[in-house]
């Protein structure tokens, strides 16, 4: 397994000048014991605003171990999920931050939990997560001392994701300012009163500091294989885990480098509003996955000669799906047949993202209905939020005029 140390943009310093992670309870030379994070969550249709979670989570301490729920607990609280049980057990597995995972978790996230576990804290997004009857699922740790947050990732929920699926357009490919996109966020991402801040839709920017931080930042070594895939890894799922599962199994010590086709070149060959995704959250996704090294960010269609020798390339893997020509009707692949170096891999999963958003689809008014009654409830915590506020602030103001 690729494991990627803490990078340098999640480094603090501490009063000697030593960099210590950001967050951690002991700079490393003094630590005395490992601190283990606990995280948990549905998971369903994993996305990179999950991966930066877990990513922030591990920057906290040494070991980090994320609880899954089960789709029985999952449709209590919210709703089906899109993705069964086994599937995001698999995905969450995937992420190259998650040392463990605890299949069935609780939904409400206990000290009890904690301790069977060994854990010194848990670990949760800046939104709200409610119970069935609109309790906060954290309520018991968070009263102990031993809750911890990082930031949500604006730009990407799975409401947006589903929005985008849905609606068929492709606003998303580089901007939101069309009047369809803005006419579905209105209706999906809102409830009856207000809009919440939580499952509301924006748009995602792209910094370098965000790849830095997703990056492995690791050179391919002496006796590495370097193995090349190219795609459009669009919607990021278990069909992808398993393909580049297969793929970092073909080599004793690989290097997988994947390749992410341009939007626009993604839809030349899938059509439609194809991709979902746009590049820069592809690159994220991918770069979340423990199988892979490196990202070529706008990669070229035709896998030729400059690409190969650049990256002395020792091996490209293709999967079971179809091969488009490139725009002159060429094999894309042509140059690495040529050299001998191409392989097709069957990773026994046949899932592809057309297959995902069928699945959506047909489940859309079931989507739009949770997602109505998620905000709903937190619109209510929210109001009870503003009271309380209110509340002790006159009797702030009742006290000073005594």
């Amino acid at each position: 397994m690729i494991k990627n140390g803490h990078h340098a943009a999640d480094e603090q310093q501490d009063e000697a000048g030593r960099s210590k992670p950001a967050g951690s309870v002991h700079s490393p030379d003094k630590r005395k014991r490992v601190v283990r994070l606990w995280c948990d969550g549905c998971y369903d249709m994993v996305h990179y605003g999950h991966s930066n979670q877990l990513r922030q989570a591990k920057a906290m301490g040494d070991y980090l171990i994320a609880g899954v729920h089960t789709d029985a607990e999952i449709s209590k609280h919210k709703g089906p999920p899109v993705f069964t049980q086994e599937e995001r057990y698999k995905m969450v597995r995937a992420i190259k931050w998650v040392d463990e995972i605890v299949e069935g978790a609780p939904y409400v996230t206990t000290l009890e939990t904690l301790d069977k576990h060994n854990c010194d804290f848990c670990v949760h997004g800046d939104d709200i997560t409610l119970t069935v009857d609109g309790k906060d699922t954290y309520e018991e740790v968070k009263r102990a001392g031993r809750y911890r947050e990082c930031r949500r990732t604006q730009g990407v929920s799975t409401t947006d994701l589903v929005g985008r699926m849905l609606l068929m357009t492709k606003a998303h490919h580089s901007n939101i300012d069309n009047p369809d996109y803005q006419q579905h966020t209105d209706n999906f991402g809102k409830g009856p009163k207000g809009h919440s801040p939580w499952t509301g839709v924006s748009q995602f920017l792209q910094t370098s500091q965000k790849i830095i931080q997703f990056a492995s930042g690791k050179e391919p070594q002496p006796g590495d294989t370097i193995i090349y895939v190219a795609g459009a890894f669009d919607l990021f799922h278990i069909g992808h885990v398993d393909f580049l599962e297969m793929v970092y199994k073909q080599a004793e010590r690989p290097y997988v480098i994947v390749g992410l086709h341009f939007d626009q070149e993604v839809n030349r060959y899938k059509g439609k509003n194809y991709p979902i995704m746009n590049i820069h959250e592809r690159t994220l996704s991918v770069l979340a996955c423990r199988y892979v090294s490196e990202v070529v960010i706008g990669a070229p269609y035709a896998v030729g000669k400059d690409l190969l020798d650049h990256f002395k390339v020792d091996l490209v893997c293709h999967g079971k799906t179809e091969v488009f020509p490139d725009k002159d009707e060429s094999d894309p692949y042509a140059e690495p047949k040529r050299r001998g170096i191409f392989r097709a891999i069957d990773s026994g999963n046949n899932l592809t993202t057309d297959d995902i958003v069928q699945r959506i689809i047909e489940n859309r008014l079931q989507f739009e209905a949770r997602n109505q009654k998620k905000e709903a409830k937190e619109m209510a915590v929210i109001e009870a939020m503003k009271k309380r506020d209110q509340l002790e602030q006159s009797e702030a103001a009742a006290q000073n005029a005594h």
